[in-house]
């Protein structure tokens, strides 16, 4: 009996008419389209049949480091022509055939530089010459779409360095570019990540040349003098301040030519006695003129942020029935969990916004803002405060999570933080709420958010020798790394509670002092490389990582904050769970017409608390879904390392499937010849899981 070709079984059954070619849709761009909303008008797969599908291929992309065995990857990939474009856990470009999982060509870059998660890839094509634009490290390169090389056309050589421009005296040099830009006619509009920490470079968002790389515009983050909202800052603040950029991406209107930017906090980012104002254009939706880079719009969400609430993720783009009328709008979230929701050409909110007033600060010095903006509708998707009544009924230390928090503050959203050995509670914690998966837009104007509720504890302490005026004092390695260092591995070097940033008191047993100085000069992943300290200060903090004693001459003030944190401590119990009462993870469904939210359901599970006959808690998640035509919802991001499909309606559970790692990615789904994919970067080494370097693609048998 002759095997039908799948057009053929859709002719049969009557799905496809003989005048009908099987369609290809692609996943053109990041989010799948320039509204970054993750949706595919794909109906092939539906809450009907989903449960049959079954692996199609995987590909195992390489670069997973086993020696720190926290590689990820962190990229959406995009599907065109039959083609799948990614990024490795090793940051190395690659293409597929996207029916097979073959690999048709992969970078093999070695720069003088050091790579970080990339989210993926940006494509162009003037009909003759395909491009894609990659980012690695503070390299930004043209490849051919159809070999992987470098365009030498662009750039020298083929590549551009996102430094160039940046630069100001006592700045470090940490500039990378872990998300792709957005294409505008004959633009490539580009921001960058930063550090965080006082020495960070500022954090301009610029658009090149597609074909010459050359700069076309800058837009100034920090504004110049004589620039709008320079008067929130101190004198020249734009020579001593930076961050402020734009590290989770952006969306375009091409048909208005407007780009929507979103950024983060001015650093330090926890503390800023030293830039008072409110500090624009930091936590800012930004709307720009996309051919010139001029200022339509903005709205501030936090004024001079001291808590690191970046806007977390790429702004969504839809239109809305509101007051009767349709209205195309654009939406930001918050880590804080709130959505902001404005009309896309004026800015006008579409629900009400309202300036609180906030708590003071307590610290010598810090100014907090008086008042913050709380929208009042949607209304948020994580709960907004932590009290006694929200620990959870199993915690295994009651006593004393209790005694902590009964000396720690808490109870509201934007206390700022304390001298230690006091504390804040953050609830959400400091990454989220929302996190920079962001969240899918249904052709319907319905928005689902995946989101955390897990509450981090941090305080500030004194820098040794810290303030704002540069002195030369001799300094230990220990005093250097309290600086420098403990704010992300901890005061006793015990690193994160997710992994994020790896313990330091055994390092002995994973690297040798070389390679350490290695990552402390070039940086690695999260990690900036502290080109503002001289090679003998990087030595001191190497040999107290391996136990020596050392002292050095060193410029202690240099921009240096007089107080650093103590970490980004997610508050667990001694069994590893957190403190919180559970959902610790969530999806939520929201009506952008009218506001209301129509379901949430937890997103993850611990098996063994499950098997206990505990509903599902949800777990801390990184990544976004991936919404349908068909109905479907489609999303990894849990640490249980399951890939699930939801119906969209009514957000009950369809398919899971195994995953060879955590999947802290967004899936994107495809179609090649009428047949429908869903495919998962499945890279883990997060929340101390697993790395991985698979990508999975799923389809119907």
């Amino acid at each position: 009996m002759k095997r039908l070709t799948y057009p053929a079984i859709l002719l049969t059954l009557g799905l496809l008419s003989l005048t009908e070619k099987p369609t290809t849709t692609d996943w053109p761009e990041y989010n799948g389209g320039p509204d970054r909303n993750h949706f595919s008008p794909l109906t092939q797969l539906n809450p009907g049949n989903v449960a049959r599908l079954q692996v199609a291929w995987q590909y195992a992309s390489g670069g997973v480091d086993t020696v720190k065995n926290n590689t990820q990857i962190q990229c959406n990939p995009l599907i065109i022509d039959g083609v799948l474009y990614g990024v490795s856990a090793g940051s190395q470009a690659f293409a597929l055939d996207a029916t097979t999982g073959k690999e048709l060509w992969k970078t093999a870059f070695t720069d003088d530089t050091f790579a970080m998660n990339s989210r993926g890839v940006t494509y162009w094509t003037d009909g003759r010459q395909p491009r894609i634009f990659f980012a690695y490290g503070s390299l930004l390169y043209a490849l051919d779409a159809r070999t992987g090389k470098p365009v030498t056309s662009f750039g020298k050589g083929g590549k551009i360095n996102l430094k160039e421009g940046l630069a100001r005296p006592g700045a470090d040099e940490y500039v990378v570019s872990n998300t792709p830009g957005v294409v505008y006619k004959n633009l490539l509009i580009m921001g960058h990540r930063v550090s965080e920490i006082a020495p960070a470079l500022p954090g301009d968002v610029r658009a090149y040349d597609l074909r010459t790389g050359r700069i076309v515009w800058t837009f100034h983050t920090i504004p110049h003098p004589g620039e709008y909202g320079a008067d929130t800052w101190p004198k020249d603040g734009y020579r001593n301040f930076g961050g402020a950029n734009n590290w989770m991406g952006m969306a375009i209107d091409r048909q208005r030519g407007i780009v929507y930017v979103p950024t983060g906090t001015a650093a330090f980012d926890l503390y800023g006695s030293s830039r008072p104002g409110k500090n624009l254009f930091g936590n800012s939706l930004i709307a720009l003129d996309a051919a010139t880079g001029k200022r339509r719009w903005h709205f501030q969400t936090i004024h001079h942020d001291i808590w690191d609430r970046d806007i977390p993720a790429p702004p969504n783009l839809f239109t809305v029935v509101h007051d009767g009328k349709k209205v195309d709008a654009v939406s930001v979230l918050s880590k804080q969990g709130f959505l902001f929701v404005f009309d896309r050409v004026t800015g006008k909110p579409l629900f009400p916004i309202e300036e609180r007033p906030m708590p003071a600060s307590t610290v010598p010095g810090e100014k907090a803002w008086p008042t913050q903006p709380i929208p009042l509708k949607p209304a948020p998707f994580t709960r907004q405060s932590f009290s006694e009544s929200d620990i959870n009924d199993f915690v295994t230390d009651r006593d004393t999570v209790l005694a902590q928090l009964r000396r720690w503050q808490s109870g509201k959203e934007f206390i700022p933080l304390p001298l230690s050995p006091n504390r804040t509670v953050f609830f959400p914690g400091t990454d989220g709420g929302a996190q920079w998966g962001g969240a899918a837009v249904d052709e319907e104007g319905i928005m689902y958010v995946p989101a955390k509720q897990i509450p981090v504890t941090m305080g500030l302490v004194p820098t040794p020798d810290g303030s704002l005026s540069a002195k030369t004092v001799d300094r230990t390695g220990s005093q250097l790394y309290q600086t420098h260092c403990a704010s992300c591995h901890g005061q006793n070097r015990e690193g994160s509670h997710d992994g994020t940033y790896p313990a330091l008191s055994s390092i002995s047993q994973k690297r040798n002092p070389t390679s350490v100085a290695q990552v402390l000069a070039k940086g690695q992943g999260m990690m900036p490389a502290f080109t503002n300290l001289k090679e003998s200060e990087r030595k001191a903090i190497v040999d107290f990582l391996f136990g020596k004693t050392t002292s050095v001459a060193s410029n202690a003030g240099l921009n240096t904050a007089p107080y650093h944190h103590t970490g980004f401590a997610r508050w667990y119990d001694r069994a590893g769970y957190p403190v919180s009462r559970p959902p610790w993870g969530t999806l939520t469904a929201i009506d952008l017409n009218t506001g209301e939210h129509r379901w949430q359901v937890p997103l993850g599970e611990y098996p063994e608390l499950v098997a206990k006959g505990l509903p599902p808690t949800g777990t801390d998640n990184y990544g976004a879904p991936a919404v349908t035509a068909g109905g479907l919802l489609f999303i990894a991001s849990s640490r249980d390392e399951l890939i699930r499909a939801f119906d969209r309606k009514t957000g009950r559970e369809l398919w899971r499937a195994k995953l060879p790692a955590a999947g802290y990615a967004s899936p994107s789904t495809y179609a090649v010849n009428g047949k429908q994919y869903v495919v998962i970067a499945c890279g883990g080494g997060k929340l101390k899981t697993k790395s991985g370097d698979r990508y999975v693609a799923f389809a119907l048998p």
